[in-house]
């Protein structure tokens, strides 16, 4: 692992790692949906055109973040609207349909990568799992759900989690967390243990395609009191044999701080 560099407000995207072009889906827990509409902000305000959206689910009061909201029937003539939509508002949030749960039901994998593919998409931004509001959470077995055409997987976790106990009110999906990691309910989430979160064949990388790059993203950096455990977590995660993460990323979204660690293939 090569020794971090410090970025502050208006650097998430360098701090991600991120192109003049890509197509980021992002999953996990912790602040997954406060990350994709920080990205999303960033990049308007640097003249990029950004889409955002989701492929399971999302709150409506989040979506609406975004300075233009619109629903994609599919099979709908989607592209023109959206077309006119971003060049206006710079950012466009896209959903199937409001759900009387409260939340916009996602679009199609396919109709995410043809969005990709329109020349006037800078960026595309895709919440691909859902994680009911905690800081860790394990693929159920039809997530995550991934278009093909991500270029970069971000894997989210909030560092509330270290120390904490592994009980239903951290971990959603506790069971697969057990089977992924084999531990059993009630001891504490360690750095070894959440590093099989990411670095397991059916942890939050599930389902990447095989091209994109993986980065990790551990937010609320703010809530520790030792900043050294987060840092153990970073290492083990890097220095995970065949784990293919390329960057770890230690951050507060609230404080707009972050300090990136880079594998040594970097």
């Amino acid at each position: 692992m090569r020794f971090p560099y410090e970025s502050g407000p208006g650097n998430l995207s360098p701090a991600l790692g991120l192109g003049a072009r890509d197509h980021i889906a992002i999953v996990g827990g912790g602040g997954k949906s406060t990350l994709l509409f920080t990205l999303a902000r960033e990049l308007c305000q640097q003249g990029h055109k950004v889409v955002t959206t989701t492929t399971t689910k999302i709150r409506l009061w989040e979506g609406n973040q975004a300075p233009r909201t619109m629903y994609l029937p599919s099979g709908g003539a989607w592209e023109i609207p959206l077309k006119e939509a971003v060049e206006k508002h710079g950012h466009v949030f896209v959903s199937r349909e409001a759900l009387s749960s409260g939340k916009a039901a996602g679009i199609p994998k396919a109709i995410a990568d043809a969005i990709f593919q329109a020349p006037w998409v800078d960026h595309l931004l895709v919440e691909a799992d859902g994680a009911a509001g905690r800081p860790v959470k394990v693929p159920g077995t039809r997530e995550p759900v991934i278009p093909g055409s991500a270029t970069v997987v971000i894997a989210v976790m909030g560092l509330d989690a270290l120390g904490a106990r592994f009980v239903e009110e951290n971990v959603f999906r506790i069971n697969e967390f057990h089977e992924l990691t084999g531990r059993r309910p009630g001891g504490e989430m360690t750095p070894e243990t959440l590093t099989g979160v990411f670095v397991h064949r059916k942890g939050l990388f599930k389902g990447s395609p095989g091209k994109a790059r993986r980065v990790v993203f551990l937010n609320k950096t703010d809530m520790l009191k030792d900043g050294k455990v987060a840092k153990r977590l970073a290492r083990s995660i890097l220095e995970t044999p065949g784990s293919g993460v390329e960057r770890v990323v230690l951050g507060s979204l609230r404080n707009e701080e972050y300090s990136v660690f880079l594998g040594e293939e970097r």
